[in-house]
């Protein structure tokens, strides 16, 4: 399985320039600009700056762009992610462009890009979120093959671990105490978060923001459950006047102070973009509690409209990748609030 650590061998591909770096101050570069979180932006970016450079559009870029994370072979975006409790992968997305046009789907299964169907549902419906098997009949109807929806050899021996750990019973139509007590871990077993995406800003050369976002969702998690990364508002928000901003991280608490929309509006009172992820963090921290916060990890990235850029994590350990050239595309570790 390909871990965000092992996604640094990506880094390579048409991109030269793969480095570490800390912010000290505003971060401003020319447009166009692409963010991505975790390593696994690395090469993310790398597929959307081939658009950017071109001249292309912001939203083509952000698509385009998280589509190769969806495509491989990781824990937790994608269908050869960790499934759900009950041994099903369910695949949650959501885009949004310039002019507050935006679609989403959650709880989708059998589905390769979730990402391209939200931008299906965004142009092709009156709607914004579709979900569950509507979204799957929606995406057929478009075109999308249907999957197999069979678990990679991977996800399938981190799923038979879990089930040894969790004694959990599955008993049709019955919540029984078996069934409430499995457990959701907080980490994988290889140490990382449980609970990852990639999400990503862009700002192409015509001064225009869009943004996206897709994950399977916390690995085990209780069939159903959907975290903030399809809702806009939380795990993505763009306003073309403001900025950009993108979560990823502990859904449920990202969810509870609209985490994405909280950073544009605290841009638009004039916060640079790290001040304000940190900001929208310090919000995070006081809801949930510094003894709760110690036990989850969140992150948070963002573009204003004039190209600055900044990230924030509620602990170390979130990376966010910044590409604006050729031979610059590059991890930053993002400061920690606790």
């Amino acid at each position: 399985m390909l871990h965000r650590r092992r996604f640094l061998q990506l880094g390579s591909l048409g991109l030269s320039a793969l480095s570490f770096s800390s912010f000290r101050g505003k971060m401003t570069v020319q447009k166009p600009l692409v963010l991505s979180t975790w390593d696994a932006g690395i090469a993310a970016n790398n597929a959307a700056w081939q658009i950017l450079r071109n001249g292309g559009r912001a939203l083509d870029a952000v698509e385009q762009g998280v589509r190769v994370t969806e495509a491989s072979l990781n824990c937790c975006v994608g269908l050869g992610a960790n499934p759900d409790r009950d041994g099903y992968v369910t695949l949650d997305a959501c885009i949004m462009d310039e002019n507050f046009n935006c679609g989403s789907v959650l709880f989708l299964e059998k589905i390769k890009h979730p990402i391209s169907v939200a931008r299906r549902v965004m142009e092709k419906t009156p709607h914004v979120m579709l979900a569950g098997s509507g979204a799957q009949q929606f995406a057929v109807a478009e075109g999308f093959p249907l999957e197999s929806g069979e678990l990679s050899d991977d996800a399938k021996k981190a799923y038979q671990n879990w089930l040894k750990k969790s004694e959990y019973k599955p008993v049709i139509n019955i919540e029984n105490s078996k069934r409430q007590a499995a457990f959701v871990p907080t980490k994988l077993e290889n140490g990382d978060w449980n609970h990852d995406t990639i999400g990503m800003i862009a700002l192409d050369a015509n001064g225009n923001l869009s943004g996206s976002c897709t994950t399977s969702g916390m690995g085990f998690k209780m069939r159903g459950r959907i975290g903030d990364s399809p809702i806009i508002g939380a795990g993505l928000f763009v306003d073309n006047e403001v900025g950009a901003a993108v979560a990823t991280g502990q859904g449920e608490d990202i969810i509870r102070i609209c985490g994405a929309h909280t950073i544009v509006e605290l841009m638009r009172q004039g916060m640079d973009p790290e001040t304000a992820c940190k900001k929208a963090m310090e919000r995070l921290l006081k809801v949930k509690g510094i003894d709760k916060a110690k036990t989850i990890q969140a992150g948070f990235i963002a573009i204003s409209k004039s190209g600055e850029y900044g990230g924030y994590a509620l602990q170390k350990g979130f990376n966010f990748a910044v590409c604006h050239a050729d031979d610059k595309n590059f991890l930053v570790d993002a400061k920690p609030l606790i």
